[in-house]
């Protein structure tokens, strides 16, 4: 059996290109809508469900309890214990992910067409009736908390704890969703059961499909799989509105590499601008070796392996971010730079054939996405939950293409913010001092 699944994996169909991906919308009869893309070639099939709402859901004094949670679905379910629940997903060549982020509960599943009922029934089990047995609740705390401890030495986890902590006040986005090791040492079992009812409700569920698998049989198969959830779930947090200084933060860390993470705040995926910052972006810090801050940094200075900026839009506030790491003695220039480059953007925007080379790598890199069912199940439950609709996949290149010369100077003047760019800087930095505002 598990040959025959491997095998199937391995011949993922990939799509020649991105705007043929042809969706079909759903509607179950209880009322679950979902995405599905048919392809009956490969007799197996992929399907992806997401609970909004994820880590940042943990009640007052319950940080870690959604992520040790979600760590316990496939630890025991229904009738069977972990190993038996491991061996059945075995014996159906069924394989199942969980995973927990700030604003969602992810769930991958794939399975055979032959074994679809078994492995959609096994699956249920885990979501709908969870052990959460004290053994199984042990283990995998003492996995997490071994983690958190393995993060608490990391100079690049210090850094991004640093930066959120200062950045979001009490917000659940300002601590780690793991928790801390006292937090998740005090969670309980009844703990893990309110967070497991809080996360995973109808009222918040996402739903994507590819391969072999018609309207009729995906639309049976997600009322039997999740006709049982809650109706509604725990309430979402409130929105928070970032503000950061201008300066730096030094956490002292015996290393003899810095890490910085800087930025401030950023821009809603809903936001008209969206697509002019994305493609400002990739000129400034985005698009590999040929952004700005990798030419600036690396090329021209040999300051760092790497160096990047993203944009960050959560679903309770938006961030833009970047990260660097060079020598303690060459970190305050790298710093430096970053900071001139920044401002550059702010002020003069980009030129013609930077926004053309950005166009380029951005609209040609675009199809390479789909290139499984897997990756298509997973583009197609995000696209929902940002609010998209099925031609984004055919209209987005032509968003890109839409931006001008004029878009990104505007926009980069509007989301750039050099007097709010704020640097975490983990190591022993020389010449680089806290300004204590952070």
């Amino acid at each position: 059996m598990m040959p025959l699944f491997a095998a199937a994996t391995s011949l993922m169909f990939a799509l020649p290109a991105a705007a043929e991906v042809d969706i079909q919308q759903i509607e179950t009869p209880m009322g679950f809508k979902a995405w599905l893309v048919e392809e009956p070639s490969i007799p197996f099939t992929s399907l992806e469900i997401r609970f909004k709402g994820g880590t940042s859901l943990d009640a007052p004094g319950k940080r870690g309890a959604t992520n040790l949670m979600v760590g316990l679905l496939e630890e025991g379910a229904g009738a069977y214990d972990a190993q038996g629940f491991a061996a059945e997903s075995e014996a159906l060549a069924a394989s199942f992910g969980y995973d927990a982020g700030p604003d969602s509960v992810s769930v991958s599943a794939r399975f055979l067409t032959e074994n679809r009922d078994e492995a959609a029934e096994l699956l249920r089990q885990s979501l709908i009736e969870p052990s959460f047995s004290e053994t199984a609740i042990e283990r995998v705390r003492q996995q997490v908390i071994s983690g958190i401890r393995s993060d608490a030495k990391d100079p690049d986890s210090i850094a991004s704890a640093t930066f959120d902590k200062a950045v979001f006040g009490d917000h659940p986005y300002a601590t780690d969703q793991s928790g801390t090791v006292e937090s998740v040492k005090a969670l309980t079992r009844d703990d893990i059961v309110d967070a497991w009812q809080g996360a995973m409700a109808k009222d918040r569920v996402y739903i994507a499909a590819t391969g072999d698998i018609s309207p009729d049989e995906l639309s049976a198969l997600i009322d039997n799989l999740l006709g049982d959830l809650p109706d509604t779930g725990a309430a979402m947090p409130e929105g928070y509105d970032v503000e950061t200084t201008a300066g730096t933060t030094v956490v002292p860390f015996d290393t003899p590499q810095s890490v910085a993470i800087f930025g401030h705040k950023g821009m809603k995926r809903d936001d008209p601008d969206f697509f002019a910052a994305y493609v400002m972006n990739t000129i400034l810090g985005g698009g590999g070796f040929e952004a700005r801050l990798m030419s600036e940094v690396r090329e021209k200075r040999g300051l760092t392996y790497g160096v990047y900026s993203y944009l960050v839009p959560m679903d309770h506030a938006e961030l833009y971010l970047g990260r660097v790491a060079s020598s303690n003695d060459r970190i305050g220039e790298a710093i430096e730079v970053i900071r001139d480059e920044w401002a550059k953007m702010a002020e003069n925007g980009a030129t013609e054939a930077e926004l053309e080379q950005a166009k380029t790598y951005l609209t040609g890199a675009y199809p390479l996405r789909f290139d499984g069912n897997g990756p298509i199940a997973r583009i197609l439950v995000g696209m929902q939950m940002d609010g998209l609709t099925p031609d984004y996949i055919a209209t987005r290149n032509d968003n890109i293409e839409a931006v001008t010369l004029e878009d990104v100077k505007r926009v980069a003047g509007e989301l750039l913010k050099p007097d709010a760019l704020r640097f975490v800087v983990v190591g022993q930095p020389e010449g680089v001092e806290s300004d204590d505002a952070g």
